[in-house]
């Protein structure tokens, strides 16, 4: 008896995947020349024999972002979060490619959501950081558009208020003719109040120092995945751990020795620094 057909199924899928291997390894080959068209060519091949593996797709799709061809970047990586919803390049990608056609919530979500898997991944790999930079730039960007229309439904509901108090003073200064001095003091005291009360609600809006607490020690920067020592200190995990890994295990204020299973996420200051962005969204722009 020869094989039977689920033997020769498995055989043809198992050559499938060898030949859809070496198309991504050509296709890697190609994109580091910058033959993204070839690349592109290779990984189609790839998906066509093995439809069902996100790295093909992933691949595919930052082809496409060196292409600016946005709408099929946005296709792959939501072919590739079908396969796999814990691919962190997929969600990136997707986001970037959202934040392209101006869907800024979309788009910060999607960020937001490979900015987690890749913290939880690999803290201190280069994606991380790539990611906070362009999740800080949406952020900031969704933050400024909000903040202008705010400022001039402000501006106009100010006007609104002055206008209305100048049209009081006109009919209070119409029943007591021959008494102005007695209406101009309140007058002039209620558009002080009243400039006072619309300074008070641009404050979130308008930028200050962050506060110390909220930021790393060693960097003096807002704090993104904040980190305690046994001391007591918090610091950025990712620069924390790259201190301890190039300059000793201890810790750099306290001097006192640190082992980096010794850190503890800091979820009280995590939370307070979200807390302070979501009102602040002016604290998001990079230097």
């Amino acid at each position: 008896m020869g094989p039977g057909p689920a033997f020769i199924a498995a055989a043809a899928a198992a050559a499938a995947a060898k030949q859809a291997e070496l198309l991504r390894i050509d296709g890697n080959s190609y994109f580091r020349k910058d033959r993204f068209g070839a690349a592109i060519e290779a990984y189609t091949e790839a998906i066509t024999l093995c439809p069902n593996v996100p790295i093909y797709w992933t691949n595919r799709a930052l082809c496409h972002r060196k292409r600016n061809d946005w709408t099929k970047v946005e296709d792959d990586c939501r072919k590739a979060i079908q396969l796999d919803h814990n691919s962190v390049k997929a969600h990136y990608m997707l986001g970037l490619a959202l934040l392209q056609k101006n869907e800024l919530a979309e788009g910060v979500r999607e960020l937001q959501k490979a900015l987690d898997l890749g913290r939880g991944a690999d803290p201190m790999g280069y994606m991380v950081e790539e990611i906070w930079q362009e999740l800080a730039k949406a952020k900031y960007m969704e933050w400024e558009q909000a903040s202008t229309k705010r400022s001039w439904e402000l501006q106009s509901l100010k006007e609104a208020c002055e206008n209305a108090l100048k049209e009081k003073r006109f009919l209070d200064s119409s029943q007591t003719e021959g008494f102005l001095d007695e209406t101009i003091a309140p007058h002039l005291k209620e558009l002080e109040d009243l400039g006072q009360v619309f300074k008070r609600a641009a404050e979130d809006d308008t930028p200050t120092e962050v506060p110390d607490y909220l930021c790393c020690k060693i960097t003096l920067d807002i704090f993104r995945d904040p980190v305690i020592t046994p001391s007591g200190v918090s610091y950025e995990r990712a620069v924390i751990l790259d201190h301890l890994q190039k300059a000793g295990k201890f810790d750099p204020i306290t001097r006192e020795p640190l082992d980096p299973s010794q850190l503890i996420p800091n979820f009280a200051i995590k939370e307070a620094v979200q807390a302070y962005l979501d009102k602040h969204g002016w604290a998001y722009k990079m230097e």
